[in-house]
């Protein structure tokens, strides 16, 4: 990607995911997210209905009244990004890939995130760790995570979740709030997904592209597998070969699907070509009720 391009690429991101930030999610994110406790503010007098635990007892006993220990929740959180950049990201047949839809999401949360004063770190990867930037606040930081995204060329091509959740683990010791960006084409990834989900609050982003799910109706054409570089002539006028494909597609969907609700995880799934705000703030929403009940 040029340089112009890339500004001008930031640029739009920047402006969308601040507007729908500022107009959509903020108060969204903060109701979802809570802090990671409480913290002391203050003693002052206590009041008929105040809770007798918080009695500080010593300030009572020195100024001879009944003082209270008042506290306020502890805000700010550490975010983070877990963005996944193998070969099949690179796959786009509407307006953007999903790697592109990625940077866009990753924008988007990272603005939430320090416009609630909280940190936002980044793990990028593949079928290895490529890379680790550690977790930080501000604008500078949030464009900088944005720009790894969209111009990062990974050295590996396949997808290993398993391993990405295990360099989070031994990275991020204190509990955060996680997002993990992928299309989850990988294996053997649910002792790592339930060791994290316990430890962090782990959400699943599940990103797709409209033709992964159904191929077209006609036509014959060599597909290559990005992630393998494997080959095979296709016949998509068969009916018994979109059958098979379109089985193969939904049971790994509700292999998945079923594993997240296993571990009691929420998850959101997107499209390249969905205004993907709504059904973001539409999950928040969902989580908090739920969280609430």
């Amino acid at each position: 990607m040029l340089p112009s391009e890339l500004i001008k690429k930031l640029r739009k991101i920047e402006i969308t995911t601040r507007k729908a930030v500022d107009e959509t999610l903020a108060g969204q994110y903060h109701s979802v997210f809570k802090g990671r406790g409480m913290t002391f503010e203050e003693v002052r007098l206590y009041q008929p209905g105040d809770d007798i635990r918080t009695i500080d007892w010593n300030v009572t006993a020195r100024l001879d009244e009944a003082y209270v220990k008042v506290f306020a929740e502890e805000r700010e959180l550490t975010v983070m990004l877990l963005v996944d950049m193998s070969a099949s990201q690179d796959f786009g047949t509407r307006q953007k890939t999903k790697a592109e839809l990625a940077a866009e999401l990753a924008g988007l949360l990272a603005f939430s995130a320090i416009s609630n004063n909280d940190r936002v770190g980044l793990i990028l990867f593949s079928d290895r760790v490529e890379r680790f930037v550690p977790p930080k606040k501000g604008r500078k930081h949030v464009m900088r995570l944005i720009t790894d995204i969209l111009t990062f060329e990974p050295e590996g091509l396949g997808t290993d979740v398993s391993l990405a959740l295990e360099t989070f683990l031994r990275v991020q010791k204190r509990r955060c709030v996680s997002f993990l960006i992928s299309d989850f084409i990988s294996d053997d990834f649910e002792d790592s997904l339930r060791i994290c989900a316990r430890r962090h609050d782990l959400i699943p982003v599940v990103l797709s592209d409209p033709f992964e799910s159904g191929l077209p109706a006609g036509g014959i054409a060599v597909v290559e597998n990005p992630e393998t570089g494997e080959r095979r002539r296709i016949d998509f006028s068969s009916s018994s070969v979109r059958r098979h494909f379109e089985k193969f597609v939904a049971d790994r969907k509700d292999k998945r699907d079923r594993l997240f609700k296993k571990l009691s995880m929420d998850f959101v799934a997107l499209q390249p070509e969905q205004d993907f705000v709504k059904p973001l703030v539409a999950f928040f929403r969902a989580r908090s009720k739920r969280l609430a009940a």
